[in-house]
């Protein structure tokens, strides 16, 4: 028989029954009664014990678990693989009556579990386990544990709620409840150092000559002006041309800032029932989470789609592009999240979702595939004059597509790239002030 919390409080006290009280009391009393009549001392002494006993049992029972008060505190709650988090639990007992013993059972994902495994109990899932912690309490007594939490994989992990079991003095009755709020704790995904990448001048990690180049935001007109030869006919006004009688052509805002966007398609097969390759999903998510890294480490505004879904969600995501302190850590929190279920093909979603990047963005595709469908995508966003770079981590690089600049970045399941240092500098700024 497998260990299970609740099996194993059984073992610490086998004697142990649960008693219908009020049952207990009834008969007890007619055998006190009864020996009374009888006058037998003996049966009265022992009835009268038992009464005694059952009843301060109940009353204990239904009283011990009160003003208990169960907290976690993390030093962090964000983190990369194998980086170390402080955990401290806190047990209080507010109230004048003892706890002769309080078990607090707290369901644990093993990706967060603590450095020393064996301190996590098993159960029914093979990727979780129980943190169990037994105390003895006096009145208004606390109590400190303190436990070092290894990282391990990508994620983000529910921790809790608790379960609180107590009982009475006399092992009789048991009583059990909630506590514990459900808290989080997320695991980035691995930066890599990815070399030196040969991307247009406008593109994010090229050459730039000037930081303020200038943009002109389609989503935004200001106004009209006469039509130039160099112009596009895009560009015409054809409302204004009607009522001036000479083409007129639209005058767009102009922005300086340049924006990047991360397009992550998390297809690690061409056809989604083959399954899915999660060392090469892994590798793809730290390729989208070092290229966010590198363009907000640069000054750009750094903006995240992907036809991947959420844990606890079914639809894919979109992160506007922004330059903010909190965007790095928002995206790399989103890309702890991210799996492999797609609800649309990639090249549907992009279709679909660029015409509402801003405009004089350049589009980052991270893929594992680049099958025909999304080559033809390519070519019909670069018609609107999108700049982009496709970064391939099939085998065989990719083919060529007119106006895409393409890399190739092989994947390699025993590659020894080491990720870029965990500096303590790095890791305070996307955690803030201990969250």
């Amino acid at each position: 028989m497998s260990w299970s919390p609740i099996l194993s409080m059984e073992c610490l006290c086998p004697w142990r029954v649960d008693l219908d009280t009020r049952r207990w009391l009834y008969l007890l009393s007619f055998v006190l009664i009864a020996s009374l009549f009888a006058r037998i001392p003996f049966l009265a002494a022992l009835s009268t014990a038992l009464i005694v006993v059952i009843s301060l049992s109940a009353w204990w029972r239904d009283h011990v678990l009160q003003g208990i008060d169960y907290q976690r505190r993390f030093h962090f709650t964000r983190g990369f693989p194998s980086e170390k988090i402080e955990l401290n639990l806190k047990v209080e007992n507010r109230k004048l009556l003892p706890v002769s013993w309080l078990r607090v059972v707290d369901p644990w994902p093993r990706a967060v579990a603590p450095e020393d495994e064996n301190l996590l109990a098993p159960s029914h899932a093979s990727d979780q386990g129980y943190l169990v912690n037994l105390f003895s309490l006096r009145w208004f007594e606390r109590a400190r544990r303190t436990y070092s939490l290894l990282l391990w994989k990508r994620g983000v992990y529910p921790v809790g709620p608790a379960r609180l079991e107590s009982g009475d003095l006399f092992g009789i009755y048991q009583k059990s409840t909630s506590a514990g709020k459900i808290e989080k704790i997320t695991v980035f995904p691995d930066l890599l150092p990815i070399p030196e990448l040969d991307l247009p001048a406008e593109s994010p990690f090229g050459e730039r000559k000037s930081r303020r180049r200038l943009f002109e935001d389609t989503n935004r007109p200001m106004g009209i002006r006469e039509y130039h030869p160099e112009d596009s006919f895009r560009r015409i006004h054809w409302p204004a041309t009607a009522r001036t009688g000479e083409l007129q052509v639209k005058v767009y805002q102009p922005t300086s800032a340049q924006v990047m966007v991360v397009c992550l398609n998390v297809s690690t097969y061409a056809r989604y029932w083959e399954g899915v390759y999660p060392d090469l999903l892994e590798r793809l998510v730290s390729v989208a989470a070092t290229l966010a890294y590198r363009g907000m480490e640069n000054g750009y505004r750094v903006g995240l789609l992907s036809n991947g879904c959420l844990s606890n969600s079914d639809q894919p995501f979109r992160i506007s592009p922004g330059g903010s302190r909190q965007q790095l850590a928002h995206i790399l929190e989103t890309l702890a999240g991210v799996t492999s279920i797609t609800m649309a093909p990639f090249e549907r979603f992009l279709l679909h979702e660029v015409p509402k990047v801003p405009y004089g963005s350049t589009l980052v595709i991270v893929t594992a595939i680049t099958p025909p469908g999304l080559a033809e995508t390519l070519v019909k966003l670069k018609r609107h004059e999108r700049r982009m770079t496709l970064i391939s981590l099939a085998v065989e690089p990719p083919a060529a597509v007119p106006g895409v600049h393409c890399i190739h970045l092989p994947f390699e399941l025993h590659s020894a790239a080491s990720t870029l240092p965990k500096n303590g500098r790095f890791h305070t700024r996307l955690n803030g002030n201990g969250s």
